[in-house]
């Protein structure tokens, strides 16, 4: 089959990095940890309190302007952008539970909320599109992957929050507005465009069920622990180790870019050589160690199957070429190829899928920005298990589809 180089620069670098940049776009979540502090320290109602959380919610999901800039600006501009919403927004945040400026108008605060949760969209947007781009015949099983990485952010930052600051909001909340910068910072220029995978190695699929396992092992182990912290007490410095094992499993995902540096692969006989890359008129047959034309069949029977094979090949080398930006499209884009905004207005698909995500997500939030109240009106002391809960089993919808709709793809069921 053919066979792209793969360049110098693999993508499992930065789809490793992206991890981590992922779960930091899941501050979002983390309402319902700070929401109670807001109602009981500056005085809030209920309402109010419920009006924050539409300002959480609709600087969370709102991805346009990301969206658009995704398509003009390098990702690392866009993570900073996300850095800078996330440092303001929070901060100001942070200056009202705490004090330091004193009676700050509700409305100031109800902007700040918007833009701190906005910096989720420009920090999702910016690795889900790298990462998408960077493996194009692979790119639901790597949205599910990152997505759920999201699902789990969470119960990451409840760890957090629980065993480090000991359930004190000002505390998290300053740490999400220096912390998170401090991510994008270190990591925006790993998270970049590169040679894209041609996703026929069978290496690669081995990676990706690494990824996929260790994100599973990850939720289950946060899942454990945080059940056990409920009904026993763990020391501060069990609960330290517990804590140091969570950011092992999040290191993960880098295991496999540290490998194929410690110990790169050979070439790969089935390679097609450097003057031929790009090209359809050569074919390497599986098996052998000679590369031979396309066009040296001396039967009938061969020119079908080879011309079968070349149509395939053609079209994962042009699904390349266009993910890298060298070749562009005159056509009209059909279904699981790139959309511009306005081409994809225009589809019934895109509306359906509009239509169930607002429903299925706004469902979602709508427990989850209720979820502390929830828990203290039913008489728990401690509400972030239910926190915990809740993004246990958003990761495993988030990575079941992922790993879902890969599979359908692959089977050319659509």
């Amino acid at each position: 089959m053919l066979r792209v180089k793969g360049g110098k620069r693999p993508p499992w670098v930065g789809l490793g990095a992206a991890v981590w940049v992922q779960i930091a776009s899941g501050n979002g979540y983390c309402f319902p940890l700070y929401s109670h502090s807001l109602k009981s320290v500056l005085g809030f109602n209920q309402s109010q309190i419920t009006l924050l959380g539409v300002a959480n919610d609709i600087g969370e999901n709102v991805g346009i302007l990301p969206g658009l800039a995704c398509n003009k600006f390098p990702p690392w501009l866009i993570l900073f952008i996300g850095a800078l919403f996330s440092f303001l927004g929070f901060g100001v945040l942070w200056l009202a539970i705490t004090k330091t400026l004193d009676s700050l108008p509700f409305i100031l605060l109800w902007f700040a909320l918007a833009v701190a949760t906005n910096s989720c969209a420009w920090l999702s947007t910016a690795i889900l599109v790298t990462n998408m781009r960077n493996f194009p015949v692979s790119r639901g099983t790597v949205a599910g992957i990152l997505k759920g990485y999201s699902g789990l952010s969470a119960a990451v930052f409840t760890q957090i929050y629980s065993v480090v600051f000991h359930n004190s909001s000002s505390k998290f909340l300053l740490f999400l507005a220096i912390g998170i910068p401090a991510l994008c910072f270190s990591t925006m220029f790993l998270v970049r465009p590169c040679t894209p995978a041609s996703g026929d190695d069978s290496a690669e699929k081995g990676h990706f069920l690494f990824i996929q396992g260790a994100s599973v092992a990850m939720g289950l182990y946060i899942l454990a622990t945080t059940l056990l912290d409920n009904f026993i007490h763990i020391r501060d410095s069990v609960s330290y180790a517990l804590l140091a094992v969570m950011i092992l499993l999040l290191l993960a995902p880098l295991v496999i870019p540290i490998k194929m540096t410690l110990c790169p692969r050979k070439a790969s006989s089935t390679e097609i050589p450097e003057e031929h890359v790009g090209s359809t008129d050569y074919l390497v047959q599986d098996g052998k160690d000679n590369v031979e034309p396309l066009l040296s069949s001396s039967s009938a029977s061969g020119l079908g199957s080879f011309n079968d094979v070349v149509d395939g090949s053609a079209e994962v080398a042009m699904l390349l070429a266009e993910g890298e930006g060298a070749v562009r499209k005159k056509r009209r884009p059909k279904r699981g190829e790139d959309f511009k905004f306005t081409e994809a207005l225009v589809k019934a698909d895109y509306w359906l899928l509009f239509f169930v995500y607002f429903v299925g997500v706004g469902t979602g939030v709508t427990v989850l920005n209720n979820l502390a109240q929830i828990g203290i009106a039913q008489g728990m002391e401690d509400t972030t298990i239910l926190l915990s809960l809740f993004s246990f089993f958003n990761f495993v919808g988030r990575l079941g589809g992922g790993v879902v709709s890969e599979y359908f793809v692959s089977c050319n069921l659509f």
